[in-house]
């Protein structure tokens, strides 16, 4: 990766159905902190004049507006729920801007799944209603070489399926994963920073909790540490009391540097 800072912007921090969720009146989701209201999870990662997004969740125009956006250079996908693919046809505005094409990375499943889905976008036939253009790339392990920045998909597993996260440079973004494999660890070493899915204390079968993150953390040992993908169990102020210094939770909003050079 070459020596170019990098700002990481968490778009949203929480988890399918987001906080507060709908009809719940659990403390958390009628919470004043504005740290305690999560939209579904996404980042962007800007560096020069380049911009990447990771996953498009049904969030995402709400997102980009907040966040002042104003580039999305090519967008990789963790997997295809339906959470993190949604907000895919929002990106059109882009494509007005910057003129032509999008490209958009992901597993062979992940983007067939996209391809059904948004059957539309990749309908070659003459329409007279917008659409987004984008060109679909299937990765296979090996590095994706962004604009300079070389993004490494890291293979998890979400329950019985399989996820992946990115390693860039001197960060790595993993979120909705029950188990890293011991190959993906040796991928996570050396890393300023590190964002871990910590849906709540409490197992669940496809997430991971925040005890078993902060597990993987202290195998890891990242110079920082975020959790994200967090759940309405999570209050932000009575968690992260409870944490160490290095690691907190992430929140809609929240902007990262990663230092010049940071490997």
């Amino acid at each position: 990766m070459a020596a170019e800072r990098v700002t990481i912007t968490v778009l949203g921090s929480g988890t399918s159905v987001g906080v507060p969720m709908i009809g719940c009146r659990c403390a958390v989701c009628h919470s004043a902190d504005p740290r305690d209201r999560r939209l579904r999870p996404s980042i962007h990662v800007r560096y020069g004049v380049r911009g990447v997004l990771i996953d498009t969740a049904p969030d995402f125009r709400y997102q980009a507006l907040r966040s002042g956006i104003e580039r999305v250079d090519a967008i990789l996908f963790t997997h295809s729920h339906a959470d993190h693919v949604m907000g895919l046809d929002d990106v059109r505005p882009f494509n007005y801007r910057q003129g032509g094409v999008i490209p958009i990375y992901g597993s062979e499943e992940t983007i067939s799944a996209i391809r059904r889905t948004f059957r539309y976008i990749f309908d070659e036939s003459d329409t007279e209603s917008s659409r987004p253009r984008l060109v679909p790339h299937v990765f296979n392990g090996e590095p994706i070489d962004l604009f300079g920045v070389h993004f490494t998909p890291v293979r998890l597993k979400h329950g019985r399926g399989t996820v992946y996260g990115f390693r860039f440079g001197g960060a790595a973004y993993l979120t909705d994963h029950s188990e890293i494999p011991e190959e993906s660890m040796a991928l996570l070493a050396g890393l300023d920073v590190l964002f871990l899915d910590a849906l709540r204390h409490k197992p669940h079968p496809t997430h991971s909790t925040v005890e078993r993150s902060l597990e993987t953390v202290e195998k890891l040992a990242p110079r920082r540490a975020f959790f994200t993908h967090i759940c309405h169990d999570l209050g932000h102020v009575c968690t992260e009391e409870r944490l160490p210094p290095h690691v907190r939770l992430a929140y809609d909003g929240l902007e990262i540097e990663i230092p010049e050079g940071a490997a």
